[in-house]
């Protein structure tokens, strides 16, 4: 195999992981609209997919996505547990908060086809 013919390669690897990244996000908005199913199908995928992505730009996309669903699982759930003490409104509303900020600053960077910073 030549190099042009590797060149190519890693980048149809690296558009396909791009695609993943993406749909990983579409997952993450579509939580506000069905719940918390599409967030565990998202973290699923990078599970699944993490190890396809270690060295390029895109694992700090996944690492991000990751902790994504991890804040808002953990953010939704302590929620829950202090909506009767009239506290879990406040977290719910930092939880939807933080996810947008994040999923954003993910999009962007993604879309700039960048690492995200933390």
């Amino acid at each position: 195999m030549n190099d042009s013919s590797t060149n190519q390669t890693d980048t149809e690897r690296l558009h396909a992981l791009k695609r993943l990244a993406t749909i990983v996000y579409l997952c993450q908005v579509l939580t506000f609209v069905f719940a918390g199913l599409p967030l565990l199908i998202g973290v699923a995928i990078n599970f699944i997919k993490q190890t396809d992505v270690q060295g390029t730009w895109l694992e700090s996309h996944f690492d991000w996505q990751i902790r994504t669903a991890w804040i808002a699982l953990a953010g939704f759930s302590l929620a829950g547990l202090t909506f009767g003490w009239g506290l879990g409104i406040f977290i719910l509303i930092a939880t939807v908060l933080l996810m947008i900020y994040r999923i954003v600053v993910g999009w962007i960077a993604l879309n700039s086809e960048r690492a995200v910073k933390e």
